[in-house]
């Protein structure tokens, strides 16, 4: 029941603040047409007198212009921030008294961003990020405390509530002497969903929180069931860090290794709505290119999941189960070594009138075993070099000095990266463990043992030394070889998360446990609590691929429906019917989700006679929306809807592991409502009504 002498105190407020927020965006607005005015009149200024002026005077007007320009972009991102504060001023309030002596609580009234008052400097509005609104999320009303910068402040919290502000209303307001975040986290959950993640701020729980907070992991690895938040929680964790370390990371410090580009539009919108710019991205194959410099055509993951789900090839199973996995990695450096040790055969060296014997050559060489080949050659070059000047107090020319360094590239067994990385396998009596993928292209799976080998035996000169932080998400489809790619390639600190559940290729997936072993820094968390799909869904899903450590959102819906059908037409007739439903419903997305790219673009033709706004989505692209959403369940990792449609769930189409993977992960990113249909024997992996 709503307490009115509450709600009336509450509104009082949130009045007084937006008054004073219209205020401060009606000068922030001023401002920037000030500085507008300004950069025009230094502009037309400079335009007029350019020919009477001289060079340091030019620069001089320029670099005022740019700044003033840039003074006007702060007080629009000023701006920005104020207008959403506006709409939505903050979300909870707590009251903090530190002891008995202060006679009247601290008011901290929680939102996305801080907000002063102009004369007192009294902070009216508390970021989420600020160290005292942790206790919104870590306390209830009883003894709290926080860390500031001067130390451990305690104290009592003797109110709290809860608001949903929204296009500046007040919707409600939620005392609580329990936890209210349950409640509001509920209500927020049984919404629809939309064409982007939204951030959860006023959402988040105790459990994340400490997630978002920890400054102290060089390496944190989030393994977190399916519907966990795991992938906002990383975003939030992300502005967290830009918010405490402002003065020494930007956005443009941060990357994300994303899954494809569809993902990264899906979560484009965490981070501007919570006033810190995008994020940077880059896909495993685009990297991958880079460092083999655009030289070396090979097979894209989405390719190497088509083909063994088309083809079931036993022998292509085999060879990525095997070079995924850290004994492969560790045979792989066995090989390097192997290859460093025999690949160079010293000699004397006769530069005109001078000799080194073949044993100092040897010895200089031999000193940085831990060079990668081009740079050892030249580290050798040196160091002969210098033993000339010391025998023979004689500096090379440059003529001789190349000479030099040619003489020992010949010592060196010439031989292509390629070339080498096929004999890998010859060393190790396995050579029906490469295989050229169509066209002779690589296999994906053998694209990073190949960089890893190039690394070590070329060098790589890293385009990513200016990264302070990497995230890694669907960490479970990297190989052990990728991660160590990944440590020599960005030395900063790093956030992986996944779901071990969800891997898509079963053959090559990875656990937070592997991972571990190339950092062994790392810290490890675990999520546990899905809230994505509704309790019946994630039951339903968990019957598939049990998980026992899972705990299910206690937010009841329908019961997920296996519809069979007579024949392949009538379940294209169920599909059609349940498109329509959908049409004329409440919610705004459904996803068809499909076993492969093939059974997609199929399904596709036949839908879009009906549906012309449905879409499909392949490797290449680049947006999700609203509406109708075709999709395998490879591109649907990381993404939700309202309802989801798993058609053709046959026998013959799910049947071994990876395909059971497959439909645990069709089936959880339906939010509310979850449909199978099949025409044919169904499959076994579908939950009997008494399993679940």
């Amino acid at each position: 029941m709503k307490n009115t002498r509450t709600h009336a105190e509450e509104q009082g407020q949130l009045k007084a603040v937006q008054q004073k927020l219209r205020l401060a965006y009606e000068a922030l607005s001023d401002r920037a047409q000030r500085y507008a005015r300004e950069a025009k009149d230094q502009k037309t200024y400079l335009w007029e007198n350019r020919s009477d002026m001289d060079h340091a005077e030019k620069v001089s007007t320029r670099l005022a212009a740019q700044q003033i320009v840039q003074s006007g972009e702060v007080a629009k991102g000023s701006m920005a921030r104020i207008a959403k504060l506006i709409q939505s001023p903050w979300f909870g309030r707590i009251d903090f008294r530190k002891n008995q002596n202060q006679s009247v609580p601290l008011k901290i009234y929680v939102g996305i961003h801080t907000f002063q008052d102009a004369k007192t400097r009294e902070n009216l509005i508390y970021d989420w990020r600020a160290p005292v609104s942790t206790m919104f999320y870590d306390y209830e009303l009883g003894p709290a405390k926080y860390n500031s910068p001067m130390g451990i402040v305690e104290g009592e919290l003797e109110l709290k509530r809860q608001f949903r502000i929204r296009n500046g209303q007040m919707e409600f307001v939620l005392e609580s002497g329990l936890n209210i975040m349950d409640d509001v986290l509920q209500e927020e959950l049984s919404r629809t969903s939309d064409d982007r993640m939204k951030n959860i701020v006023a959402t988040i729980q105790r459990d994340q929180n400490a997630i978002i907070r920890n400054e102290d992991a060089p390496v944190l690895i989030i393994q977190g069931v399916a519907g966990s938040g795991k992938t906002s929680i990383a975003l939030h964790r992300i502005a967290f860090l830009l918010y405490r370390h402002k003065d020494t990371l930007t956005a443009r410090d941060i990357l994300i290794i994303s899954p494809n580009k569809v993902f990264g539009d899906f979560i484009s919108n965490v981070l501007p709505e919570l006033g810190e710019e995008q994020i940077p991205e880059l896909g495993m194959e685009q990297l991958a290119d880079e460092l083999l410099e655009r030289k070396v055509r090979f097979q894209s993951f989405v390719e190497q999941t088509n083909l063994l789900l088309e083809k079931g090839d036993d022998a292509m199973r085999d060879r990525i189960a095997v070079k995924s996995t850290v004994e492969f990695m560790k045979q792989l450096d066995a090989y390097i070594g192997h290859i460093k040790a025999t690949r160079f055969t010293p000699t004397d060296i006769f530069i005109g009138n001078y000799s080194v014997p073949a044993g100092v050559v040897e010895l200089a060489f031999n000193k940085r075993a831990d060079l990668p080949l081009t740079k050892r050659i030249k580290w050798t070059a040196e160091k002969v070099k210098h033993e000339i000047w010391v025998n023979y107090r004689v500096e090379l020319a440059t003529s001789e000095r190349a000479e030099l360094k040619r003489a020992i590239g010949q010592m060196t067994k010439k031989s292509t990266l390629r070339a080498f990385y096929k004999d890998l396998f010859a060393w190790m009596e396995k050579p029906h463990l490469f295989k050229p993928a169509s066209g002779g292209r690589l296999e994906y799976t053998d694209v990073f043992p190949l960089i890893y080998l190039k690394m070590h035996l070329e060098g790589v000169d890293s385009p990513y030394t200016d990264v302070k932080h990497l995230l890694v998400d669907e960490m479970q489809d990297y190989t052990p070889i990728q991660y160590a790619v990944l440590s020599s390639l960005f030395d900063c600190e790093k956030t992986i998360l996944g779901d071990a559940f969800q891997s898509v290729n079963p053959y090559s997936s990875s656990r937070a446990e592997t991972i571990g072993t190339v950092f062994p820094q790392a810290e490890s968390v675990q999520l546990h609590k899905s809230y994505r799909s509704s309790y019946e869904i994630t039951q339903f899903a968990n019957a598939i691929s049990p998980n026992t450590n899972l705990i299910p959102v206690m937010r009841h819906g329908s019961a997920p429906q296996v519809i069979p059908c007579k024949t392949p037409k009538a379940e294209r007739a169920h599909l059609l019917l349940e498109l329509e439903r959908f049409t004329q419903g409440p919610h705004r997305t459904l996803g068809i989700i499909c076993r492969s790219q093939k059974q997609t673009e199929t399904l596709h033709t036949a839908i879009i006679r009906h549906h012309p706004d449905a879409h499909l989505l392949t490797a290449q692209s680049t947006a999700f929306e609203d509406g109708i959403t075709i999709c395998t369940a490879h591109l649907s990792k990381g993404l939700e809807f309202d309802h989801v449609v798993i058609p053709e769930v046959t026998h013959q189409n799910y049947v071994n592991e990876m395909e059971k993977n497959l439909l645990y992960v069709a089936c959880t990113r339906a939010m509310h409502r979850l449909t199978l249909t099949h025409s044919g024997t169904p499959s076994t992996f579908i939950p009997k009504a008494g399993a679940i």
